[in-house]
């Protein structure tokens, strides 16, 4: 069989995409390797700049004051709790808004869903919501960080999308006449068939969650409860790592500062490890949800 030959403009376009694409790829690849290749270097090199793409001096110097500081490792556990506590709590609560939502016979349903989509155009506000947050006594709690990010319009839409695409009116038909009721139906049937959409609202909540520090900073009060990221914005942004903690407190003020900003690059590599390898087994049902519950409907 022939093969239908790109014309003159086709080409074009081709190599300028491809162009395009890959210098966009290297924009983006290039702030990784440097953040990589500066968190195995020396402090020294780090401090003088001398790293661009490869490690210079390699050294485990910023993974070392890393494991030695405690403050990190707090975090990075507070950060799990919340990550998976709250991604349970989410799923849940926005498949059993998004499920109803999609069948024929809920009543008012389209009423609910512009009350729900008016929510993501118009909110009470900060300050409201903090007083509202306080008033149930959720101040420097583990659910200041869960309750008010429970439910998010846009998942609620992906996923009620997809479950109108999805499940059809037969299946719940053959289900009912075989004595299946709605909640054994939602269970042996919907969720078996919406493992995509599950996958993509869990990744979304996950992440949010995991990336989660405004709500720290505005809720919490007990540094004992603050997520990794409470931790990332003190070392990154103020700059205040008590090197005490990382076996330095001896050394010069060179030599501090170096490992500080070592330990910087470090910290960024592993507060990024979870969701680099979260990702890899999602992937296949990323494009499916997202896409199918996006298009149709």
């Amino acid at each position: 069989m022939s093969r239908i030959r790109d014309s003159a403009g086709d080409r074009t376009f081709n190599f300028l995409n491809y162009l395009f694409m890959t210098l966009f790829f290297l924009a983006v690849l290039y702030p990784i390797l440097y953040v990589i290749s500066s968190s195995f270097s020396s402090p020294s090199a780090v401090m003088a700049g001398r790293v661009k793409l490869w490690p210079v001096e390699p050294s485990l110097v910023g993974y070392k004051a890393l494991f030695e500081y405690s403050p990190i490792w707090r975090g990075y556990a507070n950060s799990i709790l919340y990550t998976v506590t709250g991604t349970i709590v989410n799923v849940v609560l926005t498949i059993l808004a998004a499920y109803p939502l999609s069948r024929k016979d809920c009543y008012g349903r389209n009423w609910i869903m512009l009350l729900i989509t008016f929510t993501m155009l118009f909110s009470g506000g900060l300050i409201p919501t903090y007083l509202v947050i306080d008033a149930l006594g959720m101040v420097n709690t583990i659910w200041a960080m869960i309750i008010p990010s429970a439910i998010t319009v846009w998942n609620v839409i992906l996923a009620r999308t997809y479950f109108q695409s999805t499940i059809s009116d037969e299946l719940l038909e053959a289900a009912q006449i075989d004595g299946c009721n709605d909640f054994k139906f939602v269970g042996y049937v919907v969720l078996p068939l919406s493992k995509a959409i599950i996958a993509v609202i869990s990744l979304f909540y996950a992440v949010s969650h995991w990336n989660a520090f405004f709500d720290a900073l505005i809720y919490l009060r007990d540094r004992d409860k603050y997520p990794l990221q409470m931790f990332l914005r003190d070392i990154l942004v103020l700059n205040a790592v008590d090197t005490s903690m990382i076996g330095v407190d001896s050394e010069t003020a060179q030599a501090r500062e170096g490992v500080r900003e070592v330990l910087k690059y470090s910290i960024i590599i592993v507060a990024s490890l979870p969701v680099m390898l979260m990702y890899p087994f999602v992937q296949k049902y990323f494009v499916k949800g997202v896409m199918i519950g996006s298009l149709k409907g």
